[in-house]
């Protein structure tokens, strides 16, 4: 059955794709949940609307990010946190410590999901904490965790 889907869906496809899926799985998961519609003949411009405002959607986020990494490639960050004896922090530094200092340093709006932190930071030094702000945009943001005064 063809239908044109009305959100991406992994595995699948993506918003305005038309796909041809098994019956079953559009009249009992696709359509009940809107996730799709019947590819009439009428309906190709309609899907051809949805991947024009797809890929100006998709740009306009990828020039942002481009814009974003610009600014953060290679800068610094300074994040203030307690420490004990031997540069071990009490508590650590995570993700969303990272985009708090960066909104403040940088003027930057980063979301956590951006940054890659396998682990939390939990000692004092510096750090490379990759982000990747587009699925084809990623830049290294050095991060200096110094001990509160």
């Amino acid at each position: 059955m063809k239908v044109v889907l009305r959100r991406d869906l992994e595995s699948v496809g993506h918003r305005g794709d038309i796909v041809d899926v098994a019956g079953g799985f559009a009249r009992n998961y696709l359509l009940p949940k809107d996730l799709a519609i019947v590819a009439t003949p009428g309906i190709k411009d309609q899907a051809a609307a949805m991947r024009r405002s797809r890929d100006l959607r998709e740009a306009r986020d990828r020039d942002a990010a481009v814009g974003k990494a610009q600014v953060l490639a290679g800068a610094a960050i300074a994040i203030k946190a307690r420490a004990g004896t031997g540069g071990k922090l009490f508590g650590s530094v995570s993700a969303a410590e990272i985009v708090g200092a960066v909104a403040e340093q940088k003027g930057v709006d980063l979301r956590r999901s951006d940054i890659v932190l396998e682990d939390p930071i939990k000692a004092l030094g510096t750090f490379e904490v990759h982000l990747k702000l587009h699925h084809d945009v990623e830049t290294v943001l050095i991060v200096e965790v110094a001990p509160e005064s």
